[in-house]
């Protein structure tokens, strides 16, 4: 428990600056609304992050039954958590001034959004099997097609520029989401 303990400081560290730049990047609509345009579809992605951000955190929850830690354990958890940060960071760039807004900005970044994406599922395996065999396999067959099925339309939408794909598979993932919390955690 102890070395969870160490190991949660800094998980809640990183996944406190990536919320921090979440609420910081949407506050700036606020303190400075004619200075970018918002976007809808790039808000949208940013209440997913915000979701998955706040699922993770409670999802990492499991790994205090983890008895054994090793480095590689512990900086495979950190660079993880890195690629929500990432996430993070480019939907909330330091500025914007080279574009046009935010519909601009976010088309001419979603190869990086949606690679970065598409990796942090593909690490996701990874983070549950630290968990042990027998958490992997309480969370059914539901989860390997999940997370299988969110990366191949995060590699769809790499290579798609429609506006209306864009628009549909966030409100997916988003619809999703909060059905997989709600199934996981809420039951009763």
């Amino acid at each position: 428990m102890d070395t969870f303990n160490h190991i949660k400081t800094l998980i809640t560290i990183i996944l406190g600056l990536s919320i921090t730049h979440l609420l910081k990047g949407v506050a700036k609509f606020i303190q400075h609304p004619h200075r970018d345009k918002p976007y809808w579809l790039h808000l949208a992605w940013v209440f997913y992050i915000f979701m998955l951000l706040v699922h993770f955190w409670w999802w990492e929850y499991r790994l205090t039954h983890v008895p054994h830690w090793t480095f590689t354990s512990y900086f495979f958890i950190i660079f993880f958590i890195m690629t929500f940060y990432s996430l993070c960071a480019l939907l909330f760039p330091d500025d914007i001034k080279d574009y046009k807004g935010y519909e601009d900005y976010f088309f001419s970044r979603k190869k990086w959004f949606f690679a970065i994406l598409a990796f942090s599922y593909l690490l996701d395996i990874g983070d549950t099997l630290i968990k042990g065999q027998d958490y992997l396999k309480s969370l059914s067959i539901e989860y390997p097609i999940r997370n299988a099925v969110h990366i191949i339309l995060c590699l769809l939408a790499i290579q798609i520029n429609n506006r209306v794909f864009n628009a549909i598979l966030v409100i997916l993932f988003i619809l999703y989401e909060l059905s997989y919390i709600f199934r996981l955690f809420d039951t009763v």
